[in-house]
């Protein structure tokens, strides 16, 4: 392997590439500051039909090929890790391996960043969801965020009755899974055509079992436009993490936009399972936000609460405990620098900001249009 990526790095750290890098980093964060540019000519111009071309060369594949890239780049930081360790031990540190090792650490970088924001990052820079839907987002009152709390735990205590045990059984198969999460998204593009997604690519995580500890549900690659499931979470979360990750695929980057993304999809499922489980998680986001505000009202809807509904929370409070651990905490708070350097400035908690946009769509549209 060290032949190997000594050749890689030789062959790309020429001159050219440094001055076109550079150049491209430079670019790409002059765009940044340009949201209404990025949106015309990004994310509603080229990113489109990058997006169709990575769903194309890899959707087909039965297995992730942005997870194998994932695992060789794994490979890579743990043989340049040891080979430092083992070259600290043996003394044979000098001056000319620190000055390759840098050398080669931010090419490594720019050459990461910027493909990571060709291919798909930019999107973080976009206007995003509200011009689509012509939304206002504004402050909400406690009263807004109220009425908001009481119509999801009325909709997903209705559809807990409906999602048989059967029914949640049909998706056992996660092939029949990912495939209503497309049928999903064909239907809700009749009235939202900014939802048109194909073709396919959403598969099974790799890392499923090791994302139980590192505490992700499912994560888009911008590299072979792949969208990864953790399969082995309660079932009843899937629907939505598919159609949330599908979302990103659409190119609606910030997580708060791919939730609303993805809720706008289910609601066009024709599965109970679908729409129980986008319901589930929406009220999940309004029911913590209200509890900040008004935790005495946020503990009477919890009561309120279909027997399901609540069999299902105590099942995911199970499995979250079951895989608790030291290290879990520190991903997550890396997670959230992540977001926090990508536009998203309440880092994790850009997942719950999704009801900024769910109050800003039943004002708009009436609170039964939810």
């Amino acid at each position: 392997m060290q032949q190997f990526l000594t050749r890689l790095f030789t062959r790309l750290m020429k001159s050219w590439s440094w001055v076109v890098l550079i150049v491209l980093t430079i670019l790409i964060k002059w765009a940044s500051w340009y949201p209404g540019w990025v949106e015309r000519n990004y994310s509603q111009g080229v990113y489109p039909l990058i997006s169709k071309v990575q769903r194309f060369l890899f959707g087909w594949i039965p297995f992730s090929i942005g997870d194998l890239f994932y695992a060789f780049l794994i490979l890579v930081i743990v043989f340049r890790t040891f080979k430092f360790f083992k070259y600290l031990f043996q003394r044979r540190l000098t001056r000319k391996f620190f000055i390759i090792a840098l050398q080669q650490g931010i090419f490594f970088f720019l050459f990461i960043y910027v493909f990571f924001n060709l291919f798909w990052g930019l999107n973080y820079n976009r206007i995003g969801i509200a011009k689509h839907l012509d939304l206002k987002a504004k402050a909400y009152s406690t009263e807004d965020i109220d009425t908001l709390t009481r119509a999801l735990m009325e909709r997903v205590n209705h559809y807990a009755d409906l999602a048989t045990e059967t029914e949640r059984d049909s998706f056992d198969k996660k092939r029949d899974l990912f495939h209503e999460a497309s049928v999903a998204y064909h239907n809700a593009s009749a009235d939202y055509p900014f939802l048109k997604y194909s073709p396919r690519s959403v598969k099974p995580s790799i890392f499923s079992y090791a994302g139980n500890y590192l505490g992700f549900q499912g994560y888009y690659n911008p590299f072979t436009g792949e969208g990864q499931v953790n399969t082995t979470i309660p079932r009843f979360l899937e629907p939505f993490v598919t159609t949330h990750e599908i979302g990103h695929q659409l190119g609606f980057a910030k997580e708060n936009e791919a939730n609303f993304a993805g809720f706008l999809a289910c609601r066009y499922s024709a599965s109970n399972v679908f729409k129980y489980s986008v319901y589930y998680d929406m009220y999940h986001y309004a029911v913590v936000e209200l509890y900040q505000r008004d935790s005495v009202k946020a503990k009477q809807y919890q009561e309120q609460l279909h027997e399901q509904v609540k069999k299902d929370q105590q099942t995911y409070i199970a499995f979250y405990k079951k895989y608790r651990n030291p290290i879990e905490p520190i991903i997550m708070w890396g997670y959230g620098q992540f977001l926090k350097a990508n536009n998203q400035p309440g880092g994790k908690r850009s997942y719950n900001e999704v009801v900024l946009w769910l109050i800003a769509y039943y004002k708009k549209f009436g609170i039964e249009a939810l």
